[in-house]
């Protein structure tokens, strides 16, 4: 597979754009945390060597990467939690969490290059949605990275709070270990009572654990 490029974001600047940005999301699947969203606006002049798709790095290469672009690109990174994920559903929670971190950055973009195949409502600029946009577009590789490495500190803070889940490796997904733990020691605040195998837990009288 290709390396992605600037050839999205360089469109973009030929139509006008002065500063597009990458957003991306992580978390959709997960049982238990938040889903997290990043929008990234890159330096072209000092963008971190080897940026791709955060599914196709390991975890140090991605926290590398993280601290990299930290240091030389604008990054803004937001979580949405699992209350409104209940409240709202899983598809309009991560749109709310790319729109919200778009919003934070600290000047407006011109433009968002979104990953996927819808763009979100709400967002305060122009946009494009790009499938598997994270492995084509820098911008949004470099927000999947911000977003994983985001994410993932968080559940390991949560794993050390709510022991015996393995959220430190499965970052809240239903492995097995987290399957068998919902069973055993009940359903935290954390966890998302609207998905399936959380919700039959609390139907069928689940303890719940604080």
């Amino acid at each position: 597979m290709d390396a992605p490029d600037f050839s999205h974001e360089r469109a973009a600047a030929a139509r006008g754009a002065r500063r597009v940005v990458g957003v991306d999301e992580v978390g959709r699947g997960p049982l238990a945390g938040p889903v997290t969203a990043a929008a990234v606006l890159l330096d072209p002049a000092c963008v971190p060597e080897g940026i791709a798709d955060s599914k196709r790095l390991t975890a140090a290469r991605r926290a590398a990467l993280a601290r990299e672009l930290a240091a030389c690109a604008v990054v803004s990174v937001v979580h949405v939690s699992v209350e409104e994920i209940d409240a709202l559903n899983i598809l309009a929670a991560s749109e709310r969490a790319m729109c919200r971190a778009v919003a934070a950055l600290p000047e407006a973009p011109d433009h968002a290059l979104i990953d996927g195949n819808r763009v979100p409502q709400g967002l305060a600029c122009g946009a494009e949605a790009i499938v598997g946009g994270d492995a084509r577009a820098l911008s949004i590789a470099a927000a999947s990275i911000a977003a994983k490495v985001a994410r993932d500190a968080l559940m390991r803070d949560l794993a050390a709070a709510h022991p015996g889940y393995g959220w430190e490796t499965n970052m809240g997904y239903a492995s097995r270990q987290h399957l068998a733990a919902l069973q055993d020691l009940g359903v935290t605040p954390h966890h998302r009572r609207s998905f399936a195998p959380v919700h039959k837990i609390l139907y069928q009288g689940g303890r719940v654990s604080l």
